[in-house]
């Protein structure tokens, strides 16, 4: 079996693996199409992963079933979540496995075939394609549909999005989708067309005006109602403090080290909220299903497509910053 591995510093080398065995509870599942992760960027480019890869988005044809696995059979068309709940907590009665305190990371999904939980298994139904099934059961559009169950107030007309990678581009599709003003703000040029094509009806390239300043301006002076930090970086995270309205609200989904905030300066006196939003829950892949249903454009958010074999090209293209969602594709 083919496998993806990450051998750092911006090398990817495809290599034999042993096959994967379930045990119970689990099923093995033959790969027919694999996302690119903004998350991944951190070991590709730096010390890699010596048991392989961290591929966290897939879909594909169960091929093996191990014990206690009821409701799936072999040759079904699942799309994985790489989160899967201990199966006795009141979250994951909910199907809220993120919030188990127990929960599973399930990675190596760069691969011909890999292993996942049977209850984190989502049967696809035959309207939905591998690429829709990608999206709507990884977190490329599960983190901005978590999110915007977070913002989900009438009262919120505008949306600042800083950062605009594929989680901010998605984010930029689901708000302008809603019905809200989007701000995409970036510093890639290409990025910031993406989003303009996915619904922003502003673009602030950072490196030619103030961020803050312009969001500002664009919103009567008085900043925006929400600002996403879609970045994972400490100073994208204070210009989200400081372009966002009094009252208003700032989301975390860039993941990031600890920097300092002022509890008076950036909450207090303001009256600041600020929330994170970490991956999705399982049972909100239905409501995703849903919006792809009555016309979200969720194919959209593709800019690259790559053969596995060519993963390392994938790569490369995708820490560019010169692409929305990386696809690979199995055969």
């Amino acid at each position: 079996m083919r496998i993806v591995k990450m051998a750092g510093k911006g090398r990817i080398d495809m290599v034999d693996g042993p096959e994967p065995v379930p045990a119970s509870g689990e099923v093995v599942v033959e790969t027919a199409v694999s996302a690119l992760c903004g998350s991944e960027l951190h070991t590709y480019l730096g010390e890699g992963l010596p048991e392989g890869n961290n591929g966290h988005e897939a879909v594909g044809t169960v091929v093996e079933i191990g014990d206690n696995v009821s409701g799936l059979e072999i040759g079904q068309r699942v799309g994985v979540s790489a989160i899967a709940g201990c199966g006795h907590c009141e979250y994951c009665a909910k199907k809220q496995y993120t919030w188990c305190p127990e929960f599973k990371f399930y990675g190596n999904m760069h691969a011909e075939r890999f292993l996942a939980s049977a209850s984190s298994c989502y049967p696809l139904p035959d309207d939905v394609s591998w690429e829709v099934g990608v999206l709507i059961t990884g977190d490329g559009l599960g983190v901005p549909y978590h999110t915007s169950r977070k913002i989900a107030s009438s009262e919120i007309k505008t949306v600042a999005v800083f950062g605009a990678g594929p989680v901010g581009l998605s984010n930029v599709l689901m708000q302008a989708h809603l019905g809200r003003r989007v701000i995409a703000v970036d510093i890639v040029p290409e990025r910031l067309a993406a989003a303009k094509k996915l619904g922003a009806s502003d673009s602030v390239n950072a490196k030619e005006w103030d961020p803050i300043e312009r969001v500002r301006e664009l919103c009567d002076g008085i900043g925006a109602d929400v600002c996403i930090e879609a970045a994972g970086r400490p100073e994208t995270a204070m210009a989200c403090f400081n372009a966002v309205r009094t009252a208003g609200t700032v989301v975390f989904n860039g993941e990031q080290g600890a920097f300092p905030l002022s509890p008076s300066d950036q909450f207090i006196r303001r009256d600041i909220t600020a929330v994170g939003a970490w991956f999705y829950h399982f049972c909100e892949i239905d409501q995703m299903l849903q919006l792809y249903r009555d016309g979200l454009p969720v194919t959209d958010l593709i800019s690259h497509r790559y053969p596995f074999a060519d993963t390392a090209t994938a790569f490369e293209k995708f820490s560019s910053g010169q692409s929305s969602k990386v696809l690979l594709h199995y055969s």
